[in-house]
């Protein structure tokens, strides 16, 4: 877990001030890990330190923050009978007040430190740079700071379309860009999403980072041909197609006609998700949530089913 600066910005860029809720310490059962956090302002919410009652408590919390102007606060709870819950543990849980003028103290950093009670000495304890997990030391909160996420482009507002944004948005693990043929294919999007209606949506890859990932779910076999062939041109770290077996043995014949090697081809997955949990949208799209973080944060759980070709992308090493 890292301190997710880019969703603080985000959330603050709507808001004055926000109340971030961070779980500090841990000692027994608990419902999250140390680095959990989420925002909470006057009227919302993002982001979870393991809901039931001791979430409700600390939102309750956060908000009377908010209202007084005070903080930081740092609390221990036992998870015990007194808050209807028995998971036995406790958590240590840090409440913060963050507005857009707080935001410089972070930028830059790899690692944010800071003291978790008022009036506490300002002399933090060493604190390698490359401090690879939250902690609570001495007092003073430390936390590395994420790097910014990758982007995802996602191609189709249709069910899959919609069922992927749905699932994967709330990771907050990419930034996601949705693309289709025009506006009112769309729903409403999660915040965050960038909504990007293109007669052509072959010709907006040309503006995706090289360096980012991609998910085919179009309406229409012909537009994710021509998608396949721009990405292939373009470059990615990685490449999903819906589809079946039989869909992509024809493109994989159409793209080779159209000058691009096996090698490269190979570097597109199709079809995506995983076919044991079903053709049901969200079933695709929990299968597909998990071969990006797969890919993403390089766990592989004893089996390598992902490798990069000699440019660098990844593809997958078996069907």
């Amino acid at each position: 877990m890292s301190f997710d600066l880019a969703s603080l910005r985000r959330v603050l860029a709507a808001r004055v001030r926000v109340v971030r809720v961070v779980v500090a310490e841990t000692r027994g059962s608990t419902p999250r890990e140390v680095g959990a956090a989420m925002l909470v302002w006057e009227d919302g919410q993002e982001g979870t330190i393991g809901g039931g009652a001791l979430e409700h408590a600390a939102v309750e919390q956060a908000r009377t923050l908010l209202a007084h102007g005070t903080g930081p606060l740092l609390e221990t709870i036992p998870l015990g009978p007194d808050l209807g819950q028995c998971c036995g543990g406790v958590v240590v849980l840090l409440s913060e007040i963050f507005s857009a003028e707080d935001l410089h103290a972070i930028e830059g950093k790899s690692v944010f430190a800071r003291p978790c009670r008022a009036g506490q000495a300002a002399s933090p304890p060493p604190i390698s740079p490359a401090q690879a997990a939250p902690a609570l030391i001495g007092g003073w909160m430390v936390e590395p700071v994420a790097p910014e996420a990758p982007a995802l482009w996602i191609y189709g507002a249709g069910h899959v379309g919609r069922a992927l944004v749905d699932v994967i948005t709330p990771l907050r693990e990419f930034v996601i860009t949705w693309v289709d043929t025009a506006p009112e294919r769309f729903p409403p999007a999660p915040e965050g999403v960038t909504i990007l209606p293109a007669a052509q949506p072959q010709r907006v890859v040309a503006h995706a980072p090289p360096d980012a990932h991609h998910l085919i779910v179009t309406y229409s076999h012909a537009l994710d041909l021509e998608l396949c062939h721009a990405l292939l041109d373009h470059g990615f770290a990685s490449a999903g197609l819906i589809g079946s077996a039989s869909k992509w043995a024809r493109f994989r014949t159409r793209l080779a006609a159209l000058g691009h090697a096996p090698q490269a081809i190979d570097t597109i997955t199709c079809p995506i998700g995983d076919k044991r949990l079903g053709k049901h949208p969200q079933a695709i799209a929990i299968g597909v949530a998990h071969h990006l973080l797969t890919i993403k944060n390089n766990v592989f759980n004893g089996e390598k089913p992902y490798e990069r070709d000699q440019s660098g992308a990844i593809r997958a090493s078996h069907p």
